[in-house]
């Protein structure tokens, strides 16, 4: 079934981290909407603050200046339809596979019977039918990964927030996740933001793509990139000229990819 996905609007947002010793702005006046079904590429140098715009977006955290708003609510607290998968995945060691992929569900307090039936079927989606019983440590990187998409598929989001996914995985695999990715996205219809170091994932996957600057992360340029989920994207010409521009939109910022 369609998902029908979140709007996510940021007005002026910003973030200033207080450790009590100083003062330390992560994120500058970020003003920027997201429609419904967007799927979004954030990239920018390490540390500019990335991160901290997913937290946002989960309300995890709280802007210290503006605003952030998901199908127009201020995000006070973390919503039952948003999903997010951190950079080491938080998958429990101690529990199997389906209980994994449940743990959203379980949070939320959903019966068990149920938990277990979408998680069941949100592991078939990703390729690990049959692995049910198994151990995190028993499962490759990939399948890892695989599990923690199921994990955020099984909560039935209409908000999916991904802090670089993909980044402990070979290169083959790592493109073999980026079209399950895609696939996923164009058959739920949800909303995501993806954060990456990767020019060519960044292309690959956002129909727009948000540069950003060295911390505090300032917004520097917003790419639209209408072909992303095409046949034969990446091959494609204007794969490449995307790819350059986003480079040149990083090294104007002195940053690397």
């Amino acid at each position: 079934m369609k998902t029908t996905g979140a709007t996510l609007d940021f007005t002026g947002a910003g973030v200033v981290y207080d450790d009590g010793a100083e003062l330390l702005r992560a994120l500058r006046d970020l003003t920027v909407s997201i429609c419904a079904g967007e799927s979004i590429a954030l990239i920018g140098p390490s540390g500019c603050g990335k991160s901290t715009i997913l937290r946002l977006a989960s309300g995890l955290l709280a802007p210290t200046e503006g605003s952030v708003l998901v199908n127009g609510e201020p995000v006070g607290r973390p919503r039952r339809e948003t999903a997010l998968i951190p950079q080491d995945l938080g998958l429990l060691p101690w529990k199997t596979v389906l209980r994994n992929a449940a743990l959203g569900l379980q949070i939320r307090r959903v019966p068990k019977a149920e938990a277990d039936a979408r998680a069941g079927a949100a592991l078939a989606q990703v390729g690990l039918a049959g692995f049910e019983r198994s151990f995190p440590k028993e499962l490759s990187g990939g399948m890892r990964q695989r599990l923690a998409l199921a994990r955020a598929l099984a909560m039935d989001a209409d908000l999916l927030l991904m802090d670089e996914p993909l980044s402990a995985v070979d290169a083959l695999l790592r493109e073999s996740l980026q079209d399950l990715l895609l696939n996923l996205w164009k058959e739920r219809g949800h909303t995501q933001l993806l954060v990456t170091h990767s020019i060519e994932e960044a292309v690959f996957l956002g129909t727009r793509i948000l540069v950003f600057s060295p911390r505090p992360a300032t917004l520097v340029a917003d790419i639209a990139n209408p072909g992303a989920g095409s046949s034969g994207w990446r091959d494609s010409v204007e794969f490449a000229r995307l790819c350059n521009e986003v480079r040149n939109a990083l090294s104007g910022q002195g940053a690397s990819s």
